[in-house]
């Protein structure tokens, strides 16, 4: 157990301690912390998720406040070179899931703690990504009138670093002159126009167009994207092309640059939210989570980026119990129980004007659908148990009412 000088231990964290230790396959057992100031005032709490790799390469939220089991060997060298903060940090990075206990529970005060590494830009992916050329991509675009947004949607994707890559627009029934015209001129060689007169079903149209895509990778994406950097999609596809990474989501700003999407939590309301909605990118927001490449329970498929083999071994979206909304959720859920995780790449930003083109469900047949929608969510992943934490990378002190990881109120 790593401390600093100044550090102390909550009352019964020790018991804890010990009873942990009893799991014979526990190699780290890491609990939350805050901080002590100089006043002896705690402050600053931190609320940690489950055991998150990939957040973990950017903050080390397990060091200093955790047992990790090191080497005899290793310890005693590390004792005489003043190294041992190194060695606990390593060996925490060399740990597998299935060695980690998390406490759920302040047993560390702290003096002072690692502060999270924003990535610079997306050239800092480095030698954790692929190398090489990348594969083919499909990104699949359902639309509906409205040229405006798809009119951007388009240059934006005509201005994407992707040298091979095919688009998919999949007409919904547009009716307007404009919009048809529009779309009769497209360079055929790049973008292959479907058209269905069905009513609206978002799983529909995109496993549709999955099953002619050409794509190694498929992009699913919203007619009202907008495109801000060029390199967007090589980000997301080389993310997706690791062999534990199932969906990869990128992080979606609302036209005045708040946050809209920066992944997915589950349980919020007995459904699903997006994370940090409505902050502001340059804000720490909690821990600066938003701005962290992590994994994550689900993103948005307003911009997913998926290998098709995934992709169409979980049965694509499903058009029968999400036909609109919680698809995406489900989506991910299911390829994360088959060991491909969901993870969020902010490196990879883009407008969303959020449901613009459909609109929100606010009539009653709309709202009656997505209430049932909604059940079904919580009848299959648990959504609506307020009483257990339901998302991994959350926490049970975190309320199940915000967005935000505010800190849950008792009363």
């Amino acid at each position: 157990m790593w401390l600093e000088a100044g550090d102390t231990l909550a009352t019964g964290a020790g018991a804890a301690y010990r009873a942990a230790l009893g799991v014979a396959h526990a190699r780290v057992i890491y609990a939350d912390d805050d901080i002590m100031n100089a006043r002896g005032r705690r402050n600053r709490p931190h609320f940690k998720p489950e055991w998150n790799a990939e957040l973990l390469r950017y903050h080390d939220y397990v060091t200093g406040a955790a047992i990790v089991q090191v080497d005899r060997v290793e310890l005693w060298a590390a004792l005489a070179h003043g190294t041992v903060a190194d060695l606990a940090a390593k060996a925490v990075v060399d740990t597998v899931p299935d060695e980690v206990i998390r406490l759920p529970h302040v047993f560390h005060h702290r003096r002072t703690r690692p502060e999270p590494r924003v990535p610079a830009s997306p050239n800092s992916l480095g030698s954790q990504m692929m190398k090489g050329e990348m594969p083919r991509i499909s990104v699949i675009v359902p639309t509906r009138n409205r040229l405006d947004l798809l009119r951007t949607c388009i240059d934006g994707l005509n201005r994407t670093h992707c040298p091979s890559m095919e688009v998919i627009v999949v007409d919904n029934g547009s009716d307007d002159p404009a919009a048809l015209e529009y779309l009769a001129t497209l360079d055929p060689n790049r973008f292959q126009v479907v058209r269905d007169d069905g009513p609206f079903n978002f799983s529909r149209l995109n496993n549709r167009a999955a099953q002619i895509a050409t794509g190694e990778l498929l992009c699913l994406l919203n007619n009202d994207i907008e495109v801000i950097s060029p390199d967007w999609l090589d980000i997301m596809a080389r993310q997706a092309m690791r062999p534990e990474v199932g969906a990869v989501g990128a992080r979606l700003l609302y036209p005045d640059g708040r946050i809209q999407h920066a992944g997915v939590v589950l349980g919020i309301c007995g459904g699903a939210a997006h994370a940090h909605k409505l902050l502001r990118p340059e804000e720490a927001g909690y821990f600066c989570r938003h701005a962290l490449p992590q994994f994550v329970s689900a993103v948005t498929a307003a911009c997913l980026v998926v290998r098709r083999e995934k992709f169409e071994a979980v049965g694509g979206l499903d058009e029968e119990n999400f036909a609109v909304s919680f698809n995406d959720v489900d989506l991910c859920m299911q390829m994360n129980r088959r060991g491909w995780q969901s993870l969020y790449e902010p490196r990879a930003t883009l407008i969303h004007h959020e449901s613009v083109s459909r609109g929100f469900d606010r009539d009653p047949v709309g709202a009656a659908r997505l209430a049932g929608e909604l059940e079904a969510l919580k009848a299959r992943w648990g959504t609506g148990d307020m009483d257990r934490q339901v998302d991994p990378f959350h926490h049970p002190q975190l309320s199940r009412y915000s967005e935000r990881f505010a800190i849950r109120l008792i009363g």
